[in-house]
């Protein structure tokens, strides 16, 4: 029978070393949780960002469409606008300027009201963009650039 002795600098090498893989294993645990919930508020974040964008722009169009309308012919305004990333639908639907936003939840719309109708189209891609609002008989026309 071989006897196997362990000497006490063997025995506490093992224990650091042990000691030290669960500290790390803690310290990972406590580090991918912490990543975990700033990653979900920053994209949460992100997201209200966007919707409240989109909002501000469907309440100027709205508003630049109304004045407009009643000015008469042929008066036209200019708005510059910046587009966020996330805005993946823009449309207009007779009175109504609709943008469609993408949230961690989907795609949520944001729609505006306005009092006159309104014809053409809005921009989609991100960035900055102009769009000219000119009145017509009966309407307003959208277009940008």
């Amino acid at each position: 029978m071989v006897k196997i002795e362990l000497s006490k600098t063997s025995s506490l090498k093992s224990q650091i070393s042990v000691e030290y893989l669960a500290i790390m294993g803690f310290v990972g645990v406590v580090t991918l949780t912490l990543l975990g919930i700033y990653f979900t508020t920053v994209q949460g974040a992100n997201d209200e960002i966007s919707s409240r964008q989109a909002m501000q722009i469907a309440r100027k169009i709205a508003d630049a469409s109304e004045s407009v309308y009643y000015l008469g012919e042929p008066s036209q305004t200019t708005l510059k606008v910046s587009i966020p990333d996330n805005i993946k639908l823009a449309y207009l639907n007779n009175t109504k300027v609709v943008f469609g936003v993408k949230t961690k939840d989907g795609v949520g719309d944001i729609v505006q009201l306005s009092s006159v109708n309104m014809t053409g189209q809005l921009p989609t891609s991100s960035g900055i963009h102009t769009i000219v609002i000119k009145a017509e008989s009966g309407s307003v026309a959208i277009s940008y650039s």
